[in-house]
């Protein structure tokens, strides 16, 4: 092929919308092309790939290409996604996909599945390595599915469809938010990139470096979490996934924390896997954990298990504080032994109880308790403040301190600067069965 030949194939592949995306992508619209002329059959591969930077971090990303064959998967998509995932793994590099697919090449037959699999199993070997964010543009439906909902945080525009099926079934955006699939919807695609540039800049690079610290910000004060972050650093995930619970990627004196803030109801299904999946990734990346915890409890056992073998199994610097009411297998695994954290505070209204406040006075003062329901509820909340307040478990060993929540802030960032080369060795093991 002649230069002029290839200089018009890349003038043609540059025109297309996948192209476009990756420019609105990286810093100055500028990217290298990886595999930039491959074909697929009798046009362009079905995807633009490349690497570049994000605020200055490198990265690599894809984009799938409506403009040929419907952006859909082939043996040689399958070939560029398999070199960015074998290329990120080498230099320990962030992977950001851009979906837009109406399915696969089904003429190819079982290669097509061949090649479905060969990429699944190279971002499954990235799993905790590197960063992957996907991002859904419009279809992504099949087996594409499954590649998409692979990465650590997907972000989908409003009116996408994201399913397994390929028969139509209900699949927009809200609805999979709903179900803890998507982690942010956004309005537009012009949204959907600036959110997944700015989530990029709250992670490191891989496993083995920390994420960039920024410049300490005053906070902005709204609500804990904003009284405790740096002003303008709250970035939420998967808002929409469990009621009593959020989970929130925010900096404290410029350094990248996994925030969690319980609610005060029990925590339901939805909201423990929310939590497990949040603390294990804080944790494969060394991402501090910072857990607000107020809260009667957990719906269910099996809830209860999987926060506490997340929260366990962690070694990351942990910082819990008891804002509210903590109520026992809940204490015990998100702020008592059982989380292993390494440093429990309370504010001075906050509860500690094996069980919820009102039985535990049936049970300790009987006759106290044999009054009207109304008064019932006085009796109980005396008996808490007498028995159960935050400077009772101080004065057992049960939290570090008492703090006032205008002294928090300062509290966590002096305990996260003395964990901040916490080093921790773990048994020989795969990994866990919960």
């Amino acid at each position: 092929m002649s230069i002029e030949k290839v200089t018009q194939a890349k003038s043609e592949i540059a025109g297309t919308a996948a192209y476009a995306t990756l420019g609105a992508f990286f810093d100055g619209g500028e990217f290298t092309d990886i595999a930039g002329l491959a074909k697929s059959q009798d046009t362009y591969a079905e995807v633009v790939a490349g690497h570049g930077t994000v605020d200055g971090m490198e990265v690599y990303a894809f984009a799938q290409n409506p403009d040929f064959c419907g952006g859909a998967m082939s043996k040689a998509q399958a070939k560029k996604l398999r070199k960015v995932y074998d290329l990120a793994l080498m230099t320990g590099t962030p992977v950001v996909g851009f979906y837009n697919s109406k399915g696969g090449r089904i003429d190819e037959g079982n290669a097509l599945l061949a090649g479905y699999g060969d990429v699944l199993n190279a971002a499954s070997k990235l799993s905790g390595v590197v960063p992957q964010i996907s991002v859904v543009l419009g279809d992504c439906m099949g087996t594409g599915a499954l590649n998409a909902v692979c990465a650590d945080f997907v972000i989908a525009t409003k009116d996408s469809k994201l399913s397994l099926s390929t028969m139509g079934e209900a699949c927009d955006a809200g609805t999979n938010a709903e179900n803890g699939v998507v982690a942010v919807v956004a309005e537009d695609e012009t949204d959907a990139i600036e959110k997944a540039r700015e989530l990029l800049l709250y992670l490191p690079m891989n496993n083995l470096v920390d994420s960039f610290d920024s410049e300490s910000v005053e906070p902005e004060g709204e609500c804990i979490a904003h009284e405790i972050c740096d002003g303008g650093s709250i970035f939420k995930v998967s808002v929409k996934y469990g009621k009593n619970a959020r989970t929130i990627f925010g900096r404290i004196d410029g350094r990248t924390v996994g925030f969690i803030n319980t609610l005060g109801g029990k925590l339901t299904a939805e909201d423990a896997e929310k939590l497990a999946k949040f603390v294990r990734f804080c944790d494969a990346f060394s991402i501090p954990v910072v857990t607000m915890v107020n809260s009667e409890g957990f719906e269910d056992i099996r809830s209860a298990a999987k926060v506490s073998s997340a929260f366990a199994e962690a070694t990351t610097a942990k910082v819990s504080v008891v804002t509210g009411k903590a109520v026992g297998a809940l204490y015990v695994a998100m702020a008592g032994t059982g989380a292993n954290a390494d440093f429990v505070y309370a504010l001075p209204e906050a509860v500690i109880s094996p069980v919820n406040p009102e039985a535990a006075a049936l049970i300790a003062i009987p006759e106290e308790m044999n009054v009207s329901v109304a008064e019932q509820k006085e009796v109980a909340a005396r008996y808490a403040q007498e028995k159960l307040s935050a400077f009772n478990a101080a004065e057992n060993g049960y939290v570090d301190d008492v703090v006032a929540q205008a002294e928090l802030r300062k509290t966590i960032i002096d305990a996260l600067n003395i964990l901040a080369n916490k080093r921790v060795a773990t048994l020989s093991k795969k990994h866990s069965t919960i």
